[in-house]
This record gives C-alpha cells, structure tokens and sequence, in this order.
C-alpha cells in the first residue's frame, strides 16, 4: 500500500507578513499532495477493474502488478520534485516519465486481460475493448511525449497534460454510451 505522507512545515515566530509568505510557499506541496492522491487513486480504480477481468492470475499478472505497486509507492518522490522544480525540465520529465511506467503497466494488463478472455462477443465488446485501451493509451502517450519535449519548455510540457482532460471526457462518453441499456458493461 502507498502511503502519502505530508511533510508541510510552517516556522515558528514569523511576522504577519513572514506567516503569509510561508503559508503561500506551502501551496505548490498541498498541489504536489493532491495530484499524487490523484494519480494513485485513478490507478487504484483502474487496476481493480483490470484486474476483475481475470479468472485466475499468473506469475505475469503477478510479476506486472507488483511493478505497478512499486511505480505506484515511487510517485510521491517525483511528485514532490514537480512541486519544487516545475521550472527545471529534469522534474518534469521524471515526473512525465513516472506516470508514462505506471500507466504503461496498466496497459500491459489491459491488454493481457483482453488476450486472455479471447475474442470480443460482438461488435459493441469490441467497441468497449478499444474504447479502455485508448484512456490508457492516451495518457501512455501524452505523457511519454512530454518527457522530452520537458528539455525544450517544461511549461509547455505540462501545460500538454491538460489535453487529457478533454481526451478522457470524450472516452469516457463514448464509453458510457457503449454500454448495454440495461446499464451493464458489454463485457
């Protein structure tokens, strides 16, 4: 299990002024603190969903979920890097680098899972199939292509992570709509 932890600190004794400072200097780890629980949470979900598809799991399921686990316990460090650095391309391309692995291996179990069950039932199974490897993909992709673009303009670099918040609005509609009427998934 990951365990965030904050380590936010205030000085003692400070003026007025000094006290509004310092406490303005905390936000970027209060930010740092929810876009981990973010990021993590987002995985959690995932992985217990990916991992629901299975029927039994095997040293590669196992092997693939443990390398997620640790990815997962690792994000806080770059995360706290992002927060302090954003301006040093080194932290965000860690950090773009970090969330490329970890969705990466979520992917990877996506697709095992989908091998294993075999062949789509129909047409709609299909559509539900490709539409949850392209969320994955997306951010797959996002990410690892803003690692090194992080070198050019680490701004820039970030400011492209917002992209995923349309791509997954539109995934995620087409994938509600690929459900079946009765509310279930196709598969």
């Amino acid at each position: 299990m990951t365990l965030l932890v904050l380590d936010i600190t205030v000085r003692r004794g400070l003026s007025d002024k000094g006290f509004h400072e310092a406490l303005h200097l905390t936000l970027p780890h209060i930010a740092a603190y929810a876009l981990s629980f973010a990021v993590i949470s987002q995985f959690w979900l995932d992985h217990r969903r990916i991992l629901a598809a299975f029927d039994s799991l095997d040293g590669k399921v196992t092997g693939l979920t443990l390398l997620g686990l640790g990815l997962t316990a690792l994000l806080p460090f770059p995360t706290a890097l992002l927060a302090e650095y954003s301006a040093q391309p080194q932290a965000v391309a860690v950090y773009a680098l970090s969330v490329t692995a970890l969705n990466s291996v979520h992917l990877a179990l996506l697709v095992t899972s989908h091998r294993r069950r075999g062949p789509a039932r129909d047409r709609a199974a299909l559509h539900g199939r490709r539409l949850d490897t392209a969320d994955l993909a997306s951010t797959v992709l996002v990410f690892g292509v803003t690692a090194p673009l992080a070198f050019v303009s680490p701004y820039a670099a970030m400011w492209c992570w917002v992209a995923l918040i349309p791509a997954k609005f539109l995934i995620g509609r087409l994938y509600r709509r690929a459900r079946t009427p009765s509310g279930g998934q196709t598969e």
